[in-house]
């Protein structure tokens, strides 16, 4: 039987979602800490990648086992043995050929950037000194969803097939001495969120015009786009699957 997990971290501690040797990451941790209780080795399959530093209030990952009479019961069991910085929210079962990360139909990200010097945003979003002129970002980022190739915007030498991606939402808010990004796609590419902040707030403090931004887009060349923004600002928020996938 297929089950989902729908779990949150606080990614500072960690080298990212995905197994790497050499570096601990929260797919070990949690891959670990099911096989000790369901006393048999788990393999986890996560809806998608995040970096190091990166943190998820919501990523979904999927594994394999016999029926499970009281998943509310492994659910408590599983929180109290994972760190303090990962949280299982729910485990439920799932049609048997559901997949955590092909049957993805999107996925949300935010971006926290931060104007005042706080305590206990240090590990949690980005600061910086002088604020942007928002319109101008948020210009250049409802020009993503006129483009389909984000090649210029992914890490370099990375494996995927296709650079296509379809943003449905890119928009930046001002919330107190805060500045948030959404960014809503059915698929990002490896770095892609960051350097397309990185990128806007070139464009916010004019260092780079719509015009050029519009040319960063269409040479498919990462080296042409802004630096990427620090992982601890970036969230992965929500990820959407089809009724179908549920029993």
């Amino acid at each position: 039987m297929r089950y989902f997990i729908d779990l949150a971290y606080n990614g500072k501690n960690y080298h990212g979602w995905q197994i790497q040797p050499d570096a601990i990451t929260v797919q070990e941790v949690l891959e670990k800490a099911l096989s000790t209780l369901l006393r048999k080795e788990i393999q986890v399959v996560g809806a998608g990648r995040t970096d190091a530093g990166v943190h998820a209030k919501q990523l979904f990952a999927h594994f394999d086992f016999e029926e499970i009479e009281d998943v509310s019961d492994l659910q408590y069991k599983l929180n109290s043995l994972l760190p303090k910085d990962i949280s299982i929210q729910n485990i439920f079962q799932v049609k048997e050929d559901a997949h955590a990360r092909f049957d993805a139909i999107e996925r949300e990200y935010e971006y926290v950037i931060t104007l005042q010097k706080n305590p206990f945003l240090e590990d949690f979003a980005h600061l910086i000194h002088h604020q942007p002129t928002i319109e101008f970002m948020n210009e250049a980022a409802a020009e993503l969803l006129n483009y389909r190739d984000f090649q210029c915007f992914s890490r370099s030498n990375t494996d995927v097939k296709t650079y296509f991606c379809d943003v449905k939402v890119a928009y930046w808010k001002v919330e107190n001495s805060q500045l948030i990004f959404t960014i809503k796609a059915d698929r990002f590419l490896r770095n892609m969120v960051r350097a397309i902040v990185g990128t806007l707030l070139d464009v916010g403090f004019e260092k780079t015009s719509i015009h050029q931004f519009h040319k960063i887009l269409k040479s498919k060349n990462r080296s042409k786009a802004g630096s990427s923004a620090p992982s601890k600002g970036l969230y992965l928020t929500r990820v959407v699957y089809p009724e179908s996938i549920k029993i």
